[in-house]
């Protein structure tokens, strides 16, 4: 069954957590495994982590996060309105940071895709996009399909 939500939230700090969290909520009913769910919050966190720390240099922006999940597949994509990427190959270059002053290890799209089984980052006219999908091995994919459970 396909089910879908989006929602829009400032991109602050604080919001990290609540973001993480929404994601993990809608794909429970999935039946997804500790791991799966672990790798799907990190990604989701580095997502808007960057959206928060590199998208609205000068004022407070918004994160859009778009989640739909189909059979045993969730789509995740994470936007903003923000400033855009100038070099998307450069920007998930492993170590590579636009920001060395800050501490920080430039390692945020390496993760997401090492976590996730599809990935892919894309400046819109205003701001980037980043897309997601994870593959759920023992997903529910109907309302009595229960593979874990045996049903």
């Amino acid at each position: 069954m396909k089910n879908s939500m989006e929602i829009k939230f400032k991109a602050i700090p604080e919001n990290e957590a609540f973001a993480r969290n929404v994601v993990a909520s809608f794909i429970l009913p999935l039946n997804p495994s500790i791991s799966e769910l672990e790798d799907i919050k990190t990604a989701v966190n580095e997502a808007v982590t960057n959206v928060v720390v590199h998208a609205y240099p000068d004022k407070v922006g918004y994160v859009e996060m778009k989640i739909q999940t189909s059979g045993n597949v969730v789509e995740i994509s994470i936007s903003d309105n923000g400033i855009g990427i100038e070099d998307i190959e450069r920007a998930i270059t492993p170590f590579y940071t636009s920001k060395p002053d800050e501490e920080r290890s430039g390692m945020g799209f390496t993760v997401m895709e090492s976590f996730m089984d599809k990935f892919e980052v894309k400046n819109n006219k205003t701001g980037v996009t980043v897309y997601m999908n994870k593959m759920l091995e023992d997903a529910v994919v109907g309302m009595y399909a229960n593979k874990r459970a045996n049903i």
